[in-house]
């Protein structure tokens, strides 16, 4: 369990794999304050201020340019909420959205049209005003291709934009969603910038970001440390609690475990589920948000050789996901069965695939003797975890004659760039599944931008179109039933980890709480000691 002092609310890594929320989306079943028993306002009584806590993320934005910053849990979630605030999150017990920024978010025409309320009266961090106008800009500036933002596949969603007045803005989509709102929320559609800010050019904004969130930059020492000040105006006083916050990067995942539990630092983002059974073993506070769906090796649908189904059957069939469990993870990860959890109301038994060694040998035999070996490259990022799924495919596959791999290792930008361009043979991606709607649409519809793997399937696009609009369980589920059935005949790629997005915490830092894809929400938490 990850009982690490967890006396008020208990974890179980058992129950974070296998168990979700019976509620009419597939949910997390976590709390929205910190697992720890130090956070209970019982034990701890109320925030106090001050102070500045050390915080270690994942991986460092090469700008702080919302539009390339990821809002995810591997990504720059806790500095983006930081910066710009939200104008929603989500309570990921019963993924009701909550307003910050926002007042509503919302549709009477079946998801048509949306209309967003903003609070009034709230200004960014230079004194000017965080309005319905400052809103379009930043949406229409990530919908233009142009900017090449990681969120287009969100952003792209909406057909256009129209300011009805200082602080509501009406968003027609280019197809219904009436569950549009989950997709700003886990994207940084939710972190709103100055518009005369961002239109200073990239160097200037990011010496200055201009926001209207709880803290604002004070500095940024590239591959070192960023530090961040309260901002005094800040529209939810008393909040921020902290006077700031440190924030550093670790691609390491035993390093960030070692700093948390040394006291040098309160709160770091993890997703190793090694890392989070070591962590529960040492008393270590961990907050994990179970998902459905997974991590898989993303097999590029658009270019040779994985354009040819036979190919990526056939990896998928090579590759033993099991033992990759327990090269990468030491066995404590959870390889996906199937794409929900099974007490999921869209659960359906699909397997998502297997391991035939005979079967992966005979595709592989037959594609070299039409002319086609397969040989690809495996694009990863720097951190220990993906460079061991990358070298731990590579090392499988050379026991299989006519398939090549090399693997290449590039650094989070170049990698989130080459992700944009989609160039790329194989990469790690992965659907992280709350809202059905929002991850499947996204990464799977043949329109959609954030369809990375390229997958263009007719019935596949009318399920998907089916789960967003139905009204009732019985249609979402009659729709998802098919997704997962296209899915496993079409192979994304081979599914093998569930997501484990968690924050490990210090046990001095309280008041936090998780959003979205895992994103700590900064401006309620608080030191002692």
């Amino acid at each position: 369990m990850f009982r690490g002092r967890l006396s008020w609310r208990r974890r179980s890594i058992d129950a974070a794999a296998v168990a979700v929320c019976s509620v009419l989306l597939l949910s997390a079943c976590g709390g929205s304050d910190s697992g720890s028993a130090d956070n209970d306002p019982a034990q701890v009584g109320e925030p106090v201020a001050g102070g500045v806590a050390t915080v270690i993320q994942m991986g460092e934005p090469r700008t702080l340019d919302p539009a390339a910053m990821s809002n995810t849990y591997a990504g720059s979630s806790l500095l983006g909420n930081a910066l710009y605030g939200t104008l929603m999150t989500t309570d990921v017990d019963t993924l009701e959205i909550e307003y910050g920024l926002a007042t509503d978010f919302s549709s009477d025409d079946g998801g048509a049209t949306m209309v967003l309320s903003l609070r009034p009266d709230v200004t960014f961090s230079d004194g000017t005003p965080l309005d319905a106008e400052a809103v379009k800009f930043n949406w229409d500036r990530l919908r233009d291709p142009a900017t090449a933002s990681g969120s287009i596949g969100e952003a792209s969603q909406i057909a256009s934009t129209e300011v009805l007045g200082p602080t509501t803005l009406e968003v027609t989509l280019a197809a219904p969603n009436p569950n549009y709102a989950h997709s700003v929320i886990v994207s940084s559609m939710n972190w709103i910038a100055s518009p005369g800010a961002l239109q200073q050019g990239a160097a200037a904004f990011d010496e200055n970001p201009i926001g209207a969130g709880p803290f604002a930059l004070a500095n940024w020492s590239r591959q070192d440390v960023i530090e961040l000040e309260k901002n005094p105006n800040y529209w939810d006083a008393p909040r921020p609690y902290l006077d700031g916050l440190t924030i550093r990067t670790s691609a390491d995942t035993t390093q960030r475990l070692n700093s948390i539990t040394t006291g040098g630092a309160d709160l770091a983002s993890d997703s190793n589920w090694s890392t989070l059974a070591t962590a529960e073993d040492a008393g270590t506070a961990v907050e994990v948000v179970p998902m459905g769906g997974g991590q898989y090796l993303g097999m590029n649908h658009r270019r040779a050789p994985f354009d040819d189904p036979r190919a990526r059957r056939a990896v998928s069939l090579a590759v033993d996901l099991d033992a990759m469990n327990t090269t990468v993870y030491n066995g404590e990860g959870v390889v996906p069965d199937t794409l929900f959890l099974e007490d999921s109301p869209w659960y359906s038994d699909i397997p998502l695939g297997g391991h035939d060694t005979e079967a992966a040998q005979q595709l592989f035999d037959e594609l070299a003797a039409e002319g086609k070996p397969v040989s690809f490259t495996f694009t990863t990022f720097p951190t220990v975890e993906n460079k061991a799924v990358a070298e731990t495919t590579q090392a499988q596959l050379r026991a299989f004659e006519n398939v090549e791999v090399e693997v290449e290792v590039l650094d989070f930008p170049a990698r989130f760039a080459r992700f944009g361009t989609r160039d790329f043979d194989m990469m790690v991606h992965g659907v992280t599944i709350q809202d059905p709607d929002h991850s499947l649409w996204s990464s799977f519809h043949s329109t959609s931008m954030g369809n990375i793997v390229g997958i263009d399937d007719p019935d596949l696009d009318a399920a998907l179109d089916a789960g967003r609009v139905g009204t009732t369980v019985d249609e979402r589920e009659a729709a998802y039933g098919i997704v997962q059935e296209r899915l496993a005949e079409l192979i994304p790629g081979a599914w093998y980890v569930r997501p484990a997005p968690a924050v490990l915490i210090g046990d001095d830092v309280h008041g936090v709480r998780l959003s979205g894809l895992g994103a700590p929400i900064p401006d309620g938490m608080w030191l002692t000691g």
